[in-house]
């Protein structure tokens, strides 16, 4: 007699509710058409060369070995002495430190260390395409509140935030600043936010990676700093200084855009003991470890003195405010990014269908490629006349597609 056979799926329903990475496609499309990158986010210039020095020579004296699985000592007080100087806060390299492979684990790490299924998340619309993933694979459901654009930029709803928050929710993941949006939190924002972490007994994550890339004025001249926001010499605002929320804020940053060295991996989280201790072992199963010898490298990288993060803050300006009109000039709708580097634009004068007929036109006829709009967004009819471009790159790439974004029209 024979038996039935059984069927099973053989992806995974989290597998297989969200795409691959549409950004790295767009660098895989860049490639195949030749077109110039101002689609993923890395910088096209080589890492500075001391920094480079101090990863050969640790590969030298032969830190080639696994590590502690949390971090090499020295990269932790590092850690741990950068952030007294940059944010005021003490914190414990022992206790409070996980070094990661690159934010993109910690992120994930932090949160399958702390969201249970049937939890919630909520996430900023437009968002950095590995949020939502990273809910879904912890097993809560993600919720999306959006960013909507005026004449000072991109701003949310304080009534629809709170609407979202409920007593499922577990925790919100900001970016700040932002990508893709460049958008970067007030201080009362940012205080409302707390409230509600308060109030609901919700956690943050808070993605970091761009703690030293913010801008001060706009790209016309008119000045929009204030009391409340950060300025070039460093006044970043993090959630976890704020009265209430070191004990439930998760820190995640990199290495990867401060020092240019996006393809180390290096990465930290910083929490409360409990949060660390349970960050430590989803860190531990999902990658046993960072490289050794960058994390040796790390620890120089984290020392170097205040105007190194000045001169970054300056060069990023210099770029934002050529590309900037340049966009402008070629017909895109834009605002001057307070924060990172990307620039997000409106292509709807340009009359394509969507952002995906748009992008491709513009890697194979025009020659420049970007991410389109749509790929940020739950609700991909929000994105679907925009793209961003991003300006981590060489003057003269910047040049190159500015020259070809003069055939647009």
């Amino acid at each position: 007699m024979t038996q039935a056979r059984i069927s099973k799926q053989r992806v995974s329903q989290k597998a297989a509710s969200f795409t691959e990475s549409v950004i790295r496609e767009m660098s895989r499309e860049a490639a195949k058409y030749g077109a110039v990158n101002l689609g993923q986010g890395f910088p096209d210039w080589p890492a500075p060369e001391d920094i480079k020095q101090k990863a050969k020579e640790a590969i030298d004296a032969d830190h080639n070995q696994y590590a502690i699985t949390w971090g090499v000592k020295s990269f932790r007080d590092a850690i741990a002495a950068k952030t007294k100087w940059f944010l005021g806060m003490d914190i414990d390299p022992e206790s409070e430190i996980t070094v990661t492979c690159g934010s993109t684990e910690g992120m994930i790490a932090a949160a399958m260390a702390t969201i249970d299924p049937g939890e919630e998340a909520v996430i900023f619309d437009p968002y950095y395409e590995n949020y939502m993933p990273d809910t879904i694979i912890s097993g809560a459901r993600p919720r999306f509140v959006p960013l909507y654009r005026n004449d000072d930029g991109f701003y949310f709803d304080r009534d629809e935030l709170r609407a979202a928050f409920n007593e499922k929710t577990k925790a919100i993941i900001i970016c700040n600043p932002n990508n893709p949006t460049g958008k970067v939190f007030t201080r009362d924002e940012m205080e409302f936010i707390a409230g509600l972490c308060k109030e609901f007994d919700a956690l943050c994550f808070t993605d970091e990676i761009y703690e030293h890339i913010i801008y001060d004025g706009e790209v016309d001249g008119t000045n929009r700093s204030h009391e409340s926001y950060p300025s070039p010499s460093g006044r970043h605002i993090c959630m976890a200084t704020l009265d209430g929320m070191r004990e439930r804020t998760v820190v995640v940053n990199s290495l990867s855009k401060t020092y240019s060295v996006t393809g180390w991996r290096v990465g930290y989280c910083i929490a409360t003991p409990d949060i660390t201790q349970a960050i430590r072992k989803v860190h531990d199963f999902l990658t046993v470890g960072a490289a050794n010898p960058l994390q040796h490298a790390g620890a120089y990288a984290l020392s170097l003195p205040p105007s190194y993060y000045e001169d970054l803050q300056v060069e990023y300006q210099r770029k934002r405010d050529f590309i900037v009109p340049v966009l402008r000039e070629a017909g895109f709708k834009c605002d001057s990014p307070d924060g990172a580097y990307y620039v997000m634009t409106d292509i709807s004068d340009f009359g394509f269908a969507n952002d995906i007929e748009f992008t491709k036109h513009l890697i194979r006829e025009i020659g420049v490629a970007v991410v389109p709009g749509s790929s940020f967004y739950e609700n991909r009819e929000m994105g679907s006349q925009m793209v961003r471009f991003c300006f981590c790159k060489k003057d003269e790439t910047l040049e190159a597609a500015a020259e070809r974004l003069r055939k647009i029209r």
